[in-house]
């Protein structure tokens, strides 16, 4: 019986001694290689500006799409020049009435004049407000492509900074003529896009008195120094 016991205890011992080295034996993972740090790298400026909302419009697809919005609310624009021609000439009849005119009837027709001002400016704010909107429309239809082509052509030409110029509120107080890419722009828009240039429109025979207002000058202009 001590025997065994002896005999049992020994294989214990053996079992843990060979547990242990193992334990010992077994190398630990290695720690991830620190990643050595990227140094930033100086690189040349190459700085290009844009007026693009006036590119847009100034391309041969853009100046077509005003045309377009001009066109469908040329019938709205006659509607209410027509107006506005009626008020006119009911406001110079009450002007030149005779003395003799009585009061009642001065005052129904006055009233007729303010209630036919009064739907000329709401049918002219709601045109203007359609107006705006469609152009708006059309705008973004257009931007979105050649804002593709704005893209390729900094990228090819190693451009590393634009700058748009399109709003008069630019930080841009001056720059040299030649860093000013809006025409270029224009210019490969319209070679890629195949759109010809459209007829200009005739200009009207008379001023109306309500126009829809028209987008910004189409003509890029360089940023120029601020006094």
């Amino acid at each position: 019986m001590n025997r065994n016991l002896v005999l049992l205890s020994a294989l214990g011992a053996g079992l843990m001694t060979t547990a242990g080295l193992a334990q010992t034996a077994a190398p630990a993972p290695p720690a991830p290689a620190a990643q050595p740090a990227v140094a930033p790298q100086a690189i040349p400026a190459k700085i290009a500006l844009v007026a693009f909302e006036q590119a847009v419009f100034a391309t041969n697809e853009g100046q077509k799409a005003v045309q377009d919005v001009q066109k469908k609310y040329e019938p709205k624009k006659a509607t209410i020049d027509t107006l506005a021609q009626e008020v006119d000439s009911l406001k110079k009849q009450v002007q030149s009435a005779p003395a003799t005119m009585s009061e009642d009837e001065r005052t129904s027709r006055l009233k007729a004049i303010d209630t036919k001002e009064k739907q000329l400016n709401r049918d002219a704010e709601d045109a203007q407000t359609a107006y705006n909107a469609d152009l708006q429309e059309a705008y973004a239809k257009v931007a979105q492509k050649v804002s593709v082509t704005l893209k390729s052509y900094v990228a090819q030409n190693g451009y590393t900074l634009l700058l748009d110029v399109s709003n008069q509120q630019s930080a841009v107080m001056w720059a040299v003529q030649n860093t000013d890419v809006t025409q270029a722009i224009v210019e490969a828009y319209n070679t890629s896009s195949g759109v010809t240039a459209p007829t200009p429109s005739a200009p009207s025979a008379t001023r109306p008195r309500t126009t829809p207002a028209a987008p910004r000058s189409t003509t890029p202009k360089p940023a120029a120094p601020k006094p």
